[in-house]
């Protein structure tokens, strides 16, 4: 099974380096121990999910903000909106920077979809986390450093494979979000050894190839 590889596209990326308290409160961060903020948009949001926990590996910055925007990136808000904002909170901006750039290099060389037809009209996400962040650990219920299959499809397509996943693999469920989620698709975070969370991914991807090509059974 080779799948094709659609890269997600960075659209912007600013940075407030001396934020008012009033929006670091807003956007959930804590003027306390926040004083900077870093903020992202991209056109694929699960990539970016995972973009962001990366960046609680390498930096020192926390994740107080990151949101899938209605309908997806094809209908999006605006020319720079994409599918998601993420927004990540430091003590000061060389904080921020390193967060960012840690969400750059993740985007650019290890999250994405794929394409699971060969028009790529049918998209799969069957990314394995090797060690979770903080920000996903604490989003998932699992202890920073757990390896976690993050599956997402379309939402006929992302139930069988869960279902092909779950049965593949000594793996549990550690969140399941039935459809539809803003962007109109499925997930599920699944948790076990690396091995494991591996095998369900593969086989998660292969049963969501198997309804593009045979939609009818």
């Amino acid at each position: 099974m080779v799948l094709e590889p659609i890269f997600p596209a960075i659209l912007s990326v600013r940075r407030i380096p001396h934020a008012d308290p009033a929006l670091l409160r807003a956007y959930g961060a804590d003027p306390e121990h926040h004083a900077s903020l870093g903020l992202v948009t991209c056109d694929q949001d699960d990539p970016m999910y995972v973009a962001l926990d990366e960046a609680t590996k390498h930096a020192d910055v926390d994740v107080v903000f990151a949101r899938s925007l209605y309908a997806g990136a094809a209908h999006s808000s605006g020319r720079l909106s994409g599918e998601i904002l993420g927004v990540v909170a430091g003590a000061d901006p060389q904080n921020v920077d390193d967060g960012l750039e840690a969400v750059r290099r993740c985007l650019d060389h290890d999250a994405c979809f794929y394409g699971a037809d060969a028009g790529g009209t049918v998209t799969v996400f069957p990314h394995v986390i090797t060690s979770l962040g903080r920000y996903l650990s604490a989003e998932s219920g699992l202890a920073p450093g757990e390896p976690m299959a993050y599956l997402v499809a379309p939402p006929l397509e992302a139930t069988l494979a869960l279902d092909a996943a779950l049965k593949a693999a000594d793996v549990r469920a550690a969140k399941i979000f039935p459809p539809p989620s803003e962007t109109n698709f499925a997930s599920a975070w699944l948790t076990g050894t690396l091995d494991a969370c591996e095998a369900a991914a593969m086989a998660y991807a292969a049963a969501v190839v198997d309804v593009a090509s045979r939609p009818h059974g």
